[in-house]
């Protein structure tokens, strides 16, 4: 069973990839000390990128966390990434699909997107509407 930093580096080195097939110049922040993994240069902007892994969660639905979780001098820590980030960039390795979310549309904890759903309610993330075909929204 692979560790989270290894599934973690393997979604940042697709995410990677998938960007600069796409066209985008893309700058890796030096060391683990920032917020963002990667950094976008679209021509006109730059965009603070937190990349993501995404899994299966309920029928028809996928999931990634919101937040960072740490564990210093023996206490557990959770931080949002609002304010740090522009965006979080989803790997979901089930379909091998990538997820553009803006920090404004992401949730405190967790956040879950929906493929399938038998109502239509506001409150539902369709992952469709988030999936990342090369345009930075």
């Amino acid at each position: 069973m692979r560790n989270s930093k290894a599934i973690g580096d393997e979604t940042e080195s697709r995410a990677l990839s998938e960007l600069i097939r796409y066209g985008y110049s893309v700058s890796i922040p030096f060391g683990d000390n920032d917020r963002y993994d990667l950094v976008i240069d679209d021509g006109d902007e730059l965009y603070r990128i937190q990349c993501k892994t995404g899994w299966p969660n309920k029928d028809e639905t996928l999931r990634f966390n919101t937040h960072s979780q740490t564990t210093k001098n023996g206490s557990y820590h959770e931080r949002t990434y609002h304010g740090d980030i522009d965006a979080f960039l989803v790997y979901y390795p089930e379909t091998e699909t990538f997820y553009w979310i803006d920090t404004a549309d992401a949730t405190e904890q967790k956040m879950e997107l929906r493929f399938e759903s038998e109502i239509d309610h506001p409150s539902i993330n369709w992952a469709r509407e988030y999936e990342f075909d090369g345009t930075i929204p």
